[in-house]
Parts: C-alpha cells; structure tokens; sequence
C-alpha cells in the first residue's frame, strides 16, 4: 500500500516558489523599480516639456500621468495630437498601445488577492518593467515584488512630468538639443523590444513600420500612427488562426 503524499504548494505564494518573506520580496521589487524609476523620471521630463509646448497648460500633463501612468501611451497621445490628428484620434492611439495590458493583466490575475475591488486595485500595478520582474516563469507571478517595483515609479512619473512642465524649454531648444529625437526614438525601442519576440510579432512589427512609413506621407502623425496599429490586430488574428491549427 502506498503512502499518501503530502499535498505539493502549487500556488504562487509558496516560499519555495517565491523566495523569502513578503517584505523581503517587495523591497527586491523596489530595488528593482528605482532603475526603472530613473529612466522614467527622464522620460516623464520630456513628455512634460512636449505636452507644455503643445499648448496642454501645467495641470493636464500631470493629470494625465497620474491617471494614464504610461509612458508610451501618453507619447502616443501627445504626438498625435501634435501631428494634426484629432482627439479621437489620439485617444485610439493611445488605447490601443495600452491595451497590452489586457493580457499581461490576464497573466497575472491568478496571483491577485481579495475580491473584484482589491484584485482591481492591485492589478493597477501591472506595468511593463514591474510585470517582467515579477514574473517567476511557468505563468506566475510574485505579487509582492510587482508592487514593490511599481510603488516607486508611479511618483517618479508624475514628478518628472511636474517638473518638465514647470521648467519647459524655450521654444525650439528641443530641436536645438535634439530632443525632438526622443518621442520617435522612444517607439523605435518598442519596435525592437518586438523584433526579439516570435515570429507573429516581428512579422507584425514590421508591418506595423511599413505602414507608418507609407502613411506618414499621405496623412498627419496622428492618423498614420493610428493606422499602423492594425498591424496588431493582424497579428492578433495571425496568432488565433495558429492555436486553432
């Protein structure tokens, strides 16, 4: 006759899983977030001096980071806005470059705690940098180490965008320094962060460059930007079509 066995913690707040006390791990988040945090800060800066120049006045782009807290999406919004796009425009820019964290926040949802309102709060701490750390592989998450990394970004965020706003450059510095350079620059990196993914999504990044390059030279930034993006729904299509085969 077999021994029972013990039952096996499979659950992603098993110590041997994670590592350490929820304390320990939360501060590995935030020394994993002060990096993030630093670029960030930089970052939120330009977006602050770029949103001032376009005419957003000091309290919107603040507002803006501190409901949006989302580097690329707000970029998104600003530059379509600045290339003659519209609002509606821009705000579909914007939510459909957020809108990767539908999945990331799927991937993580196991490893939320409470009910639909507390798992709601902490899933607001489910941002790019902060959802990398905290992954353990297999599909899960340490919830305390994503906390701990995003605890410190958010107001590194806002302050950079308060500062940039309060101390925006003279019209045509950004230009003079280069820094015109960052907001297409900041895509850029996505589009390579993409191209080390797998096939469906380089076969979709590049889609997405060719038909903002083809785009640019029709119609404003905004529109272009906008229309670019639906080379993520053809990849999103592309990658349903494989799980069936």
């Amino acid at each position: 006759m077999e021994r029972e066995q013990p039952p096996e913690h499979t659950g992603p707040t098993a110590p041997e899983a994670v590592g350490g006390t929820p304390r320990q791990r939360f501060l590995a988040g935030v020394r994993v977030g002060v990096g993030l945090a630093a670029a960030g800060f930089v970052l939120a800066v330009t977006f602050g001096a770029f949103a001032r120049t376009e005419g957003w006045g000091i309290l919107a782009p603040v507002v803006c980071s501190l409901i949006v807290f989302s580097g690329s999406a707000q970029f998104a919004l600003a530059t379509a806005l600045a290339g003659g796009g519209g609002v509606p425009t821009a705000i579909a820019a914007a939510a459909l470059i957020n809108g990767r964290f539908i999945p990331m926040g799927v991937a993580v949802a196991g490893d939320l705690r409470g009910g639909r309102i507390r798992r709601a709060l902490e899933g607001q701490a489910v941002v790019d940098g902060s959802w990398v750390a905290a992954h353990l592989g297999g599909g899960r998450f340490d919830r305390y180490k994503l906390f701990g990394a995003t605890v410190v970004q958010w107001p590194a965020w806002v302050a950079g965008t308060a500062l940039g706003v309060v101390a925006a450059p003279p019209e045509g510095l950004m230009e003079t320094l280069g820094l015109d350079v960052v907001f297409p620059a900041f895509f850029l990196l996505l589009l390579l962060d993409e191209l080390r993914g797998p096939r469906t999504a380089r076969v979709a990044a590049a889609l997405g460059a060719s038909l903002a390059a083809g785009l640019i030279l029709l119609v404003p930034a905004g529109i272009a930007l906008l229309g670019s993006s639906a080379a993520a729904l053809l990849g999103l299509r592309a990658k349903k079509d494989g799980n069936r085969s």
